[in-house]
Parts: C-alpha cells; sequence; structure tokens
C-alpha cells in the first residue's frame, strides 16, 4: 500500500475532546474518524488491524469448536418481550418501528436470537453440546460515551454462545472460554486479569470480566493477593467487623446545626463514624406482574463509615433504571435531605445493610433540619422491608475468602463470560428430548469480547511520546518502508523490487512515497507504529544496503540489499 494513495491522513495536533492517549494516537495516526457521539468509522489501517484481531478471535474460538454463523442486527421485538428484556432494559436500548408499525430493536446481544434458532433446529441431546459465535455490529445507547473507543455507543463485537445438555457441560464450555480469551488477548499483546463480576441484564448464575488493568478504567477491581480471589467492585463482598454488643439505650434527639454530612456529624459529636446511620436514597423504575412500568423510592440504610453499593440495591430490587433521588423526592416522604431517618416514616420501602441490624445505638437523622437522634435501634426504632448486603467493599476491607485485606486497583472491561443456565431457554421454550424421551432445557453460556475495545487498550498499553508501538501480531502492516528519494538515481525500481520480493514471502508493506521530507516521514512512521521501518535511500543502496528500525527501541542497522528479505522474515519472525 502505498501512502500517497493511502485513504487517511496524520495529524500533528490531538483533537481537542480526545481525552485518553489511544483516543489521541488513534486520530492522529489516521486510525479512526468521529462521527458523533460514541460512533466511530474505522480507516483503512484501523480495518487492516481489526481484521487481524478478528482472525486471531475465529482461530482460537474454532479451536474449542465453535461454529461461525451470522444473525441479524434489527431484530423483531417479540422475542425480547418473551424474554422480558424488551420491559427490563432502559434507554440503553434502540428502539424502533418498522413500515408495518411492528416493535423493533437495533441489537444490543444476541441471546434471544440464539435461543430462538435453538428452540427451532435442536431436538434431541443427541444434538448437544453445540457452539456458535459471530462478529457483528452491536448498539447501546450509553448516556455517556467517552475515551475514544473505550465507550462507545455502536460497536463490533465477537459474541459466542454455549448450548448444554446438562450443567457440567456449560462448566467445561465455561472454561474452555476462559481459556480461550486468555490466548486471545496474550496473542494480541494484551495483559488482562479475569475477576469475578456482576450479570448485569443478561442474567444468569455467573459472570466473569477480563480487565485490562489501567488507571483510565472506570472499572474498580478488588484483589487479594493472599488467596488470589478477586472481583469487580460492583459485586465484591467483605468480611464485616461484627460491632460490639451494647445495651439499646433511649432515644434522645440532639441539635446539631449545619451538621448535614456524615463527616461533620461525627466531628461535632466526637463519634466514630461507625457510630452513625447513612441514609441514601434512590427512584427506581419497576416492572409490575403485568408488565407495566411504575416507579419507587428506595431508601437505603447503611453503617456511616462505609459506602452504599448502586449495582447491588439495583439487583436486589429487580430495577429495570435506578438513579438518585432527588430532593423533592425524598421530602414528599416526610424525610429531609441532610437529616433523613427511617424512624417515623411510613409507606416507604426502606432497605438496610446486614450490619444495621446488628449496630446498637447509632446516630440517625431526626427528620428535621438541624436535629439528629442519638441511640437509634434497628427493630425497636425502625424496621425495613429488606435487609441484605447493599454496601460497597474498598481499599483494606478484609477479603470475602480469606479474611486478608484487599487491593484496590482500576482497570477497563475487554471481555466477560457468562453462565446463563436456563434464564433465555425457559423464556421461549427451548427444549430437548434426552434418552429416556424427557424433555428438559438447554443450557446455555453467553461470551463476548468488544473488538474495537481491544484495539483501543492494545494502543493504550502500547505506544511512547513518538506515537503507536503496534505488536505485530494486530499491526496493519508488519512493515513499514519510508522512501528517500535520491539526487542522481531513481530509487523507485529498487522500493518496487523489495516490496514485490516482500510480498512474494508473505509479508505485506506500507511504503511511504509522498514527497515530504525525511523529518516528516520518519515522525509518521513512529506516530503510526508498525513494527520494522526499512529506509531507502540512495546513499544506503549505493553502499550495498537498506537501514531497519525496530519500532520497539534500539540502535537502527544496516542489511545487505540481497540478505534484505530473509532479515526481515527473521525480524518479524522473533516479534511474534
Amino acid at each position: 500500500m502505498r501512502m500517497s494513495r493511502l485513504f487517511s491522513q496524520t495529524l500533528r495536533e490531538a483533537p481537542a475532546d480526545s481525552e485518553i492517549v489511544s483516543h489521541q494516537l488513534l486520530v492522529r495516526a489516521g486510525f479512526i474518524r468521529q462521527l458523533g457521539a460514541g460512533i466511530f468509522s474505522y480507516l483503512p489501517l484501523a480495518h487492516r488491524s481489526l481484521g487481524k484481531i478478528m482472525s486471531i478471535m475465529r482461530e482460537e474460538i474454532n479451536a474449542i469448536d465453535g461454529q461461525e454463523i451470522s444473525m441479524p442486527v434489527v431484530q423483531p421485538a417479540d422475542i425480547w418481550k418473551e424474554s422480558g428484556r424488551w420491559y427490563q432494559i432502559g434507554s440503553e436500548m434502540g428502539r424502533l418501528k418498522d413500515k408495518s408499525d411492528h416493535d423493533m430493536i437495533l441489537a444490543m446481544t444476541h441471546e434471544e436470537v440464539v435461543a430462538d434458532l435453538a428452540r427451532g433446529l435442536i431436538r434431541s441431546y443427541r444434538q448437544l453440546p453445540a457452539l456458535v459465535y459471530q462478529l457483528q455490529t452491536k448498539w447501546r445507547d450509553d448516556p455517556r460515551p467517552r475515551a475514544g473507543l473505550i465507550r462507545v455507543r455502536e460497536f463490533t463485537m465477537l459474541d459466542s454462545y454455549s448450548l448444554d445438555a446438562d450443567w457440567e457441560g456449560l462448566d467445561k464450555q465455561y472454561q474452555a472460554h476462559y481459556e480461550a480469551y486468555f490466548r486471545i488477548y496474550e496473542r494480541c499483546g494484551l495483559p488482562t486479569v479475569a475477576v469475578l463480576a456482576d450479570t448485569g441484564m443478561m442474567g444468569g448464575k455467573m459472570a466473569h470480566e477480563y480487565m485490562y488493568l489501567t488507571p483510565i478504567g472506570e472499572d474498580s477491581l478488588l484483589f487479594c493477593d493472599s488467596c488470589g480471589h478477586s472481583a469487580n467492585r460492583q459485586v465484591a463482598k467483605t468480611q464485616k467487623p461484627k460491632p460490639v454488643a451494647e445495651d439499646k439505650l433511649p432515644v434522645e434527639k440532639v441539635a446539631t446545626p449545619e451538621c448535614s454530612s456524615i463527616a461533620d456529624l461525627a466531628e461535632f459529636l466526637k463519634i466514630p463514624t461507625s457510630k452513625t446511620a447513612k441514609a441514601v436514597f434512590f427512584t427506581a423504575d419497576l416492572q409490575d406482574e403485568s408488565g407495566a412500568l411504575k416507579q419507587e423510592f428506595i431508601f437505603c440504610v447503611v453503617r456511616g463509615d462505609m459506602e452504599v453499593n448502586e449495582t447491588k440495591v439495583s439487583n436486589l430490587v429487580k430495577a429495570k433504571e435506578l438513579r438518585p433521588a432527588t430532593d423533592e423526592e425524598i421530602i414528599r416522604t416526610g424525610a429531609v435531605p441532610g437529616y433523613a431517618s427511617p424512624v417515623g416514616l411510613k409507606k416507604v420501602r426502606v432497605i438496610v445493610d446486614e450490619l444495621i441490624p446488628l449496630s446498637p445505638n447509632l446516630v440517625s437523622g431526626a427528620n428535621e433540619k438541624g436535629y439528629h437522634l442519638l441511640n437509634v435501634n434497628y427493630g425497636r426504632d425502625f424496621e425495613a422491608a429488606e435487609i441484605a448486603d447493599i454496601t460497597s467493599a474498598g481499599e483494606g476491607d478484609a477479603c470475602e475468602k480469606c479474611g486478608k485485606p484487599y487491593r484496590l486497583s482500576r482497570g477497563v472491561e475487554v471481555g466477560n463470560i457468562f453462565k446463563l443456565g436456563t434464564r433465555y431457554t425457559d423464556a421461549l421454550g427451548c427444549s430437548f428430548t434426552d434418552e429416556n424421551g424427557e424433555s428438559h432445557p438447554i443450557i446455555m453460556g453467553s461470551y463476548g469480547i468488544g473488538v474495537g475495545r481491544l484495539l483501543a487498550c492494545v494502543a493504550e498499553e502500547h505506544h511512547d511520546e513518538k506515537g503507536l508501538i503496534w505488536p505485530a501480531s494486530i499491526a496493519p502492516f508488519p512493515v513499514h518502508i519510508v522512501v528517500l528519494p535520491g539526487k542522481t538515481m531513481d530509487i523507485t525500481p529498487v522500493v518496487e523490487e523489495l516490496e514485490k520480493s516482500l510480498r512474494q514471502v508473505g509479508i505485506e508493506a506500507l511504503v511511504d512515497d509522498r514527497g515530504d521530507s525525511a523529518g516528516v516521514k520518519f515522525n509518521d512512521a513512529d506516530l503510526i507504529g508498525l513494527p520494522l521501518r526499512v529506509t531507502v535511500s540512495e546513499r544506503a543502496y549505493k553502499n550495498g544496503g537498506f537501514e531497519l528500525k525496530l519500532r520497539s527501541g534500539g540502535e537502527s542497522w544496516i542489511v545487505p540489499i540481497e540478505e534484505a528479505v530473509s532479515v526481515i522474515e527473521k525480524t518479524l519472525a522473533d516479534l511474534k
């Protein structure tokens, strides 16, 4: 490929709206262009890298007996209504109507379609296990797209779906994916870890997320260096310290002027925050038995030294959407923002953390501005609709497995795997007949990797101050030939012969044949970041060689012309 004809352009400066290094470099190096919020075009260089990533994915999923298929991006809503997710998923789902006024969706994922295919194709246990996969466009109307390709609305995903006759079969396919995904990331040059995760809108029994650890990540992850346990903070549990038993003291109302925060309250009363009850409020969109939506106010109570975990609350109440309640919504319940208490409130859904019933004589709001209640006790002074673990584990908290302290890190999710079980096959009536003629629901698993996000994370991991440094396995081209025209000879035939010889051994090159200066060409070569740069110049040619330089670092060296192809082959093989 000649750069003079490449449908792309390098930029000297990063776009003003780029937030992270990978976004800046992928735009500057001419890989991507943004069309709208979270919507990108992938130009030739990116398209080639994505193609190589997808080839790696195909090889690894084929190796565990995957069969590639292609499923529709636009789907009738009927199957999503059968599964219930039409009603459960909020505004992220792209809903539309066709010209016959039928409800349709833009695919977020394809569990329903696979279940629908399976109920039409699978009849007997002899047809199981099965594993199908695709590389397909998805749409999720994320309200906060950011960070270039890290968080987008339209994206390509590798998604595979396992179908089994029993749970042991699911466990086997889940483990096969668990290992295959690590091989995919390793071959792409991206270090990852797997952590326990929330099943979210997918549902099911278990999930793991693959995380690229980086400060730019939006996910908070907890690791126990003692026993090896790890989990996303959304679902992580901790061994909570049991409070010391005390006799229940009488409730006492005290003035606490300007103490609307837990920190101010604890300072004013000279008590630890663990002796306070923190009130946190949400408004949940819930689905009733008829499928209609309703809003419900949720009053959460946790100890003042802890934080409410929104994901745990959402899963507990089965919310379609959950948001912080407004002051107006809080006041309508009879509570007072900053001084709220569950004591005395009626017709309000109160959820308390499991530690609250064990914590005696807490300080709670009095539902009156400037006042709090001392010695509030669960069971005597107030009760709750639910008692559950609704707090977030954090740095230094005790690991749920061994009790040793957690370490907190941040990461970007680059893939996930789910044990769905019969969540979808029950809903869509997808079953098989066993050897005894008895009918059973098919057991499903679901597995996904965002291809563009993976590309962005590789760019985030492999770069320096000059530009990108692509791993040889997914670089758009392995070789970047920089042509420096001579003053006394036409260097073009030499370049064409080198390019032809490389092509004969299966090596494609990006050839910078533009009329720019050597400095511009070298800067662009560093910015684009192909693994090996080969400089062809009149001076080097007359001295019998080409100049080679690895983008990953080190000094350049001269290779005799007659040895150039074999040296390039060996160098690239060593890089892989």
